[in-house]
């Protein structure tokens, strides 16, 4: 696990969208429809420049989300999903508690610049592992270009080195004054996968690309948790639902615990997370449900 100032709170500007295209899809379908709002469609920022009174798929809503970083479709879909931009984010930040993602908190879907909007670059990591489970979110986030059928246009992924990368599969760009360049990658060579974050990086799709390469280069995949059923102190059982691996060095073998605990805010289904540590600092963090 590579990393420097990984738990530092930092604003991500349009990184934020990750998470919201996230929540939209845990509440809505992709085919359902949604009425552009005058609010919405005045967003300020990056926009896809819709108008108010036209109707939109929330999968066109959200390719716009992702690839073009439109700050007028997060607006919509969270008006939508969650009712009122209070009451999505709302149900953000509850995901970032069910999470164990303790670094994090959003006043707004798109990432516009608030003081109390921010994430570390490992819950960013996170989040961006947790939302590529969802193979809705993953095929959008991984689409170089789309045609929305409200409109007669050809969007392209803003994210360079999904063009330019063969390992590039999926990312999400973003950028505001303050806080500079964000970016998040995941990069895949055969059965080698990493997710890497900078926050107010200069350098940053070289810096991806040359991270991912080394990374590729020095580390091996490793399994750190296997799939089955675990019974616990106080007779409960609890299920890894799958293997979990990581791509570590072969010092950091070594040092590798697994640990459960249970989080300020749980769920009867989920009421444990599981963490991967090396030399204290977590490493990989899951949800695992009680089945007895």
């Amino acid at each position: 696990m590579e990393g420097s100032n990984s738990d530092e709170q930092l604003p991500i500007a349009s990184l934020t969208k990750v998470w919201t295209a996230l929540t939209v899809l845990d509440n809505v379908a992709l085919e359902e429809e949604i009425t552009i709002s005058q609010a919405a469609a005045t967003q300020e920022g990056s926009s896809l420049y819709l108008k108010p009174g036209e109707v939109w798929t929330v999968d066109s809503l959200l390719h716009g989300l992702l690839m073009q970083s439109g700050n007028d479709a997060a607006y919509a879909l969270a008006e939508y999903a969650g009712g009122s931009i209070e009451g999505f984010t709302s149900l953000m930040n509850e995901k970032f508690q069910l999470a164990g993602l303790d670094h994090s908190h959003f006043t707004n879907p798109s990432g516009l610049h608030h003081d109390d909007h921010y994430a570390s670059a490992y819950d960013m990591a996170n989040m961006f592992r947790i939302a590529l489970q969802n193979e809705q979110f993953k095929e959008i986030a991984s689409a170089k270009t789309y045609r929305p059928k409200e409109r007669n246009v050809q969007w392209n992924n803003k994210h360079r080195l999904l063009h330019e990368n063969e390992q590039a599969i999926a990312g999400k760009t973003g950028y505001t004054k303050r806080a500079g360049r964000t970016l998040v990658t995941y990069f895949k060579e055969g059965k080698k996968e990493i997710i890497v974050v900078t926050l107010n990086h200069s350098n940053d799709w070289a810096y991806h690309s040359s991270l991912a390469e080394k990374v590729f280069a020095n580390y091996d995949t490793v399994k750190v948790v296997k799939k089955g059923k675990y019974k616990l102190f106080q007779k409960e059982v609890i299920e890894v639902e799958k293997d979990y691996y990581l791509l570590l060095k072969s010092e950091e073998k070594k040092k590798l615990k697994n640990v459960l605990l249970i989080p300020r805010k749980s769920t009867n289904a989920n009421p444990y997370l599981w963490n991967v540590t090396i030399d204290d600092q977590i490493a990989l963090r899951f949800n695992v449900e009680k089945i007895k």
